[in-house]
């Protein structure tokens, strides 16, 4: 009897080869790396107003690298005869404030009188991944195609202050590239976030009406460093609200002492979303610019700031140093899990670090 061969449902049917995933004539070979750009280049390409280049020059200079540091400081430093030549703003204000829209709204207004604007928007960077969204061009989609406008969102990293470690040395690549309106958006409103106010000419504070008490939203000492506060949101039924809190804000800030440049601190109100007294912000940083060019105070502010850049250099390239040297790295190493067991307290452990500094090559 012949039988039939058993046909399982379960057998695999021969299909279809398939091509292979490389392209065959793609060699590894042949493709040519585009060279590097040396100091020069990125320094000429820039003062050519390149943004292809300024942006690779700024990702250069925020980069942890080592080997980019030596670079980046030469090409900074061929840029720095050519800086200087904008008006820096700084804008801060309490989370849900509308700090996105109201710079592209004020960004729109200062590229249609013919400015050059660059917006160095700070995100936030998660302490446990490093990770930043960098979402900002994208809640700015007006301005982000502005020809007028350039926008670098940065990642603020561990860096205290609000704004990302290299935002100065990227406000002295902007001026260089012709932009002579800079704005750095901070990540938000919190103790440290005073750090801003040491780079830019002009701090603006913006806040919100209508979300509690006005006068404890927000901590003096930053309300004591503003040139401005604006209400953003002034607009449909939070009109009234937005009064009442200018009235608050003005009364208060008669009890805090004169500011160092003379100028007396305006209180206003805005709408972002439909564009009202956008203009009158930016007349008013004009003022303030003016005011301050008439009285010394504007070159004088600015020359402080080349100091703390000075000390801020020292204290950053200290502590980097002292942490790289392969000798602290093992006492800490060695050190932590004595720490951790409470066989030696911190304050020891850390002077006995300490006591290796004089062993470190700096």
């Amino acid at each position: 009897m012949n039988e039939k061969p058993f046909k399982s449902a379960l057998s695999v049917q021969e299909g279809i080869k398939q091509p292979s995933s490389v392209n065959p004539y793609w060699n590894k070979q042949d493709r040519k790396k585009k060279a590097e750009l040396t100091a020069d280049q990125m320094v000429g390409k820039i003062l050519a107003q390149d943004r292809t280049v300024l942006s690779q020059t700024i990702t250069l200079v925020e980069s942890t690298n080592p080997a980019h540091s030596t670079k980046a400081q030469e090409v900074i430093e061929k840029l720095l005869p050519h800086s200087g030549n904008s008006i820096r703003i700084g804008i801060t204000g309490v989370p849900g404030v509308g700090k996105s829209t109201f710079i592209e709204s004020f960004g729109k207004h200062v590229t249609g009188l013919g400015h050059k604007l660059a917006v160095l928007a700070i995100d936030p960077s998660s302490e446990r991944s490093n990770g930043s969204i960098l979402g900002d061009k994208t809640r700015m989609e007006e301005l982000s195609t502005d020809p007028n406008a350039f926008i670098r969102p940065s990642p603020s990293g561990l860096t205290l202050g609000g704004v990302a470690q290299k935002t100065r040395e990227v406000i002295t690549l902007c001026e260089a590239a012709g932009f002579d309106v800079i704005i750095v958006e901070t990540v938000g409103v919190g103790q440290s976030e005073t750090v801003v106010k040491s780079m830019v000419d002009f701090f603006l504070l913006l806040m919100l009406a209508g979300a509690g008490d006005e006068l404890q939203g927000i901590k003096r000492g930053i309300m004591e460093m503003a040139d401005a506060i604006v209400i953003n949101k002034a607009d449909g039924d939070n009109i009234d609200k937005a009064n009442f809190a200018k009235s608050q804000y003005q009364a208060a800030l008669r009890l805090f002492p004169p500011c160092e440049s003379g100028w007396n601190v305006p209180v206003k109100t805005c709408s972002a979303i439909e564009k009202k007294n956008i203009d009158e912000v930016w007349q008013m940083i004009r003022k303030y610019q003016e005011f301050t060019t008439g009285n010394g105070y504007f070159g004088n502010y600015r020359k402080q700031q080349l100091v703390k850049i000075f000390y801020d250099w020292i204290e950053s390239t200290l502590i980097t140093r002292f942490f790289a040297d392969e000798n602290v790295q093992a006492k800490i190493t060695q050190l932590i899990p004595e720490i951790k067991k409470g066989n030696i307290s911190p304050y020891v452990a850390g002077g006995s670090v300490i006591k290796d500094l004089g062993n470190v090559e700096m």
